[in-house]
């Protein structure tokens, strides 16, 4: 059994989820202690058991101590099976943190899933169901596999009430090198709200605007329909030949609109002023897939410490290293060890 402490690199959620996926594809139980150790809030959030019941669901695994505020959980992994499967967060944590987690053990099933997930689809502690869509799927679909996400329903955080529906055939997963992004094909953004005045849609528009100086109406606002919020978020999108990077920035109390837009901007533009093929979260979402197919390449901008403590994770169950080489342009060469 494998022993992990979950206080260690990065000590979030993503040890957890990436433990349940590779222990469901690998066959391999693990027991993690310190769960979420170095959050201010410790253990397990309602979306992080929502993951292990999820991944228990479609492979009749088991799990001990698996419980809201748990922080110690031993999982004995069955074999993951096709089906129709619907789960509900049950609040605004994250549809697409659950996607994460059972998706790559579905992508080695023997016929076509559909998913349901109800609960937060834009939530600020997650990536948005958008970056989900336009810029992960993608490079999972050119590694074989298809797999399809439709929004019904918006959901920000602290109401949730989202829905995504996803379709996922599976295939078995290839060897990919994405080193060049190709040319600028587009960019466009969306200020989208509900619930908020208009103007501080307006106003992220205007701030994000001064910073990227694209086109006049490259970015523009969208209000959706009352019982979906509140919420707001800030949705810039640069889409090259072979990847798009989605950026995004959430509204909170307290936050300024002009803050939240020039901080998504200057990340925008510090990607698009790169030679990058993968932006930060990107690159932390393609490890995984590119360990199970077992190999390939990407090139990604400075690896974060939640890059590094996945590839760790990945480590201690395939006993596989990733290699993260900066190049001569300033871009990280990012390799799977034989």
């Amino acid at each position: 059994m494998i022993i992990i402490d979950g206080s260690e690199g990065e000590g979030g959620g993503q040890v957890l989820r990436s433990s349940a996926s590779l222990s469901l594809v690998t066959g391999q139980p693990f027991q993690i202690t310190n769960i979420r150790g170095k959050r201010a809030k410790t253990g397990m959030m309602r979306q992080h058991v929502t993951a292990i019941e999820a991944v228990c669901a479609i492979s009749d695994s088991s799990c001990d101590g698996l419980a809201v505020g748990a922080s110690e959980i031993t999982f004995r992994p069955g074999k993951a099976k096709a089906g129709n499967y619907k789960f509900a967060v049950g609040t605004a944590g994250s549809t697409n943190l659950v996607l994460q987690t059972i998706l790559p053990p579905l992508l080695f099933t023997d016929g076509p899933s559909h998913i349901t997930l109800e609960g937060g689809t834009h939530n600020m502690l997650a990536p948005p169901f958008d970056f989900i869509a336009r810029s992960f799927l993608p490079i999972i679909n050119k590694m074989g596999p298809k797999v399809s996400a439709r929004l019904v329903r918006h959901g920000f955080y602290p109401r949730g009430g989202g829905k995504i529906e996803i379709e996922i055939e599976p295939a078995p997963l290839k060897r990919v090198e994405c080193i060049d992004r190709g040319r600028l094909c587009s960019v466009n953004g969306t200020a989208l709200f509900t619930g908020l005045p208009h103007d501080v849609a307006e106003r992220e528009v205007k701030a994000a605007q001064k910073i990227l100086d694209w086109k006049e109406h490259a970015i523009g606002v969208r209000q959706l329909p009352e019982d979906q919020g509140p919420g707001n978020i800030l949705l810039l999108e640069a889409e090259y030949e072979q990847v798009t990077e989605v950026v995004s920035g959430f509204g909170k109390l307290g936050l300024k609109a002009e803050r939240l837009a020039k901080t998504a901007a200057n990340r925008m533009k510090g990607f698009m002023d790169s030679k990058a093929f993968a932006g930060p979260y990107l690159a932390d979402q393609l490890l995984l897939p590119f360990a199970l197919a077992g190999g390939g390449s990407f090139t990604t901008v400075k690896p974060s410490q939640h890059a590094r403590t996945g590839a760790d994770i990945i480590e201690q169950f395939t006993g596989r290293k990733f290699a993260f080489d900066q190049q001569d342009n300033g871009v990280f060469l990012v390799n799977l060890s034989p």
